[in-house]
């Protein structure tokens, strides 16, 4: 009984120690938990941007004379800054406002070129965009919006008072490109056509105080270039 007991013993010690060894290789075995990966930090730009341009204003001379049939209207161009806000919906799709202010002389054209007035014009223009970007860094864009002209301030020559240019909705087209130097700063150009005819009035001395009226078919261009930032 002395000897079985014995190897009980012996044998029970034999499986713990196999159970055991088992044990330790399966820890071995077992792969370590993986460290954690730090997120790679993704940066989208801003939908925000803003431009500032030199523009080129350049009107189309037509208009009417209505008690001087064959008579037109003729306007001076001008160079203005500008600037303009622009919101990105999508990477595609913007909204822009041009915000700038200039003016205009008013003259006869076929009737002695004579000086009527000046009128400032506050043209703000929202046009909707459509940005390309399988370019790199030149990002070419279509758009197209409505303007709304606010003339103000004005004057008449002499020989003529109380210069009346009204205030009027035009269409807008646009087509222009950014080329980008880095992630916020560019160069833009940018050229727009604003479809804009409205009523004016004036009242003209040089006749006897009649007054005139007519159509101003202004129709400008506006060529402009400058620099870029995207927020």
């Amino acid at each position: 009984m002395a000897i079985s007991g014995l190897n009980c013993s012996r044998w029970v010690a034999g499986i713990g120690a196999g159970f055991f060894a088992f044990g330790a290789v399966a820890a071995d075995l077992t792969p370590a938990p993986a460290a954690p990966v730090a997120e790679e930090a993704i940066s989208s730009p801003s939908p925000w941007q803003v431009r500032v341009r030199a523009l080129g204003v350049i009107t189309k001379d037509d208009g009417s004379i209505d008690q001087a049939p064959g008579i037109g209207l003729q306007y001076s161009d001008t160079v203005i800054p500008e600037l303009d806000i622009s919101y990105f919906f999508t990477d595609n799709i913007a909204a822009e406002l041009i915000l700038g202010t200039t003016y205009a002389k008013i003259k006869t054209d076929g009737l002695g070129d004579i000086d009527v007035g000046k009128a400032w014009l506050l043209p703000p223009t929202l046009t909707l965009q459509y940005h390309f970007t399988d370019f790199g860094a030149f990002k070419p864009y279509v758009g197209a919006g409505i303007n709304y002209s606010l003339f103000y301030n004005q004057s008449d020559k002499a020989g003529f008072k109380n210069l009346d240019v009204k205030n009027d909705f035009g269409w807008a087209l646009q087509a222009g490109f950014d080329y980008m130097l880095d992630e916020h700063w560019g160069v833009n150009f940018d050229v727009k056509k604003i479809f804009l005819e409205t009523d004016w009035k004036v009242d003209s001395s040089p006749v006897g105080g009649a007054p005139l009226s007519g159509k101003a078919k202004i129709d400008p261009w506006l060529i402009g270039a400058g620099v870029t930032y995207r927020f």
